[in-house]
């Protein structure tokens, strides 16, 4: 499994929510919404600054995404960036072989 990191915001609706229950407990909400889907939540963290939450959750794509998808169409949640974790080192390895075989047009 991959680890990933969604930023994301609260809309008028989600900040409205907050104001009727400000008791709200989204990291439930985050893990509830992991587990439908066979994910896990790692952790999740109110945030203050560009955007209003990080959660992290090991998992696929495919299930971050569906996650991305259900939580923004509820219309609490938007701008969701779903970030995956990497090895840059692998990646580098990786582009040094293809810039040593790969020739560019005309060359």
């Amino acid at each position: 499994m991959a680890t990933f990191y969604a930023l994301g915001n609260y809309t008028t609706q989600g900040f409205q929510g907050f104001i009727k229950d400000p008791s709200s407990d989204r990291a439930k909400a985050a893990q509830t919404a992991a587990q439908a889907v066979g994910a896990k939540l790692v952790s999740y963290t109110g945030l203050r600054g560009p955007y209003d939450f990080l959660a992290v959750f090991e998992g696929t794509f495919a299930q971050g995404a569906g996650i991305k998808m259900a939580t923004e169409a509820s219309g609490s949640l938007c701008n969701i960036a779903v970030c995956e974790a990497i090895n840059i080192n692998e990646i580098a390895a990786n582009a040094q072989k293809i810039a040593a075989a790969y020739k560019g047009p005309g060359k």
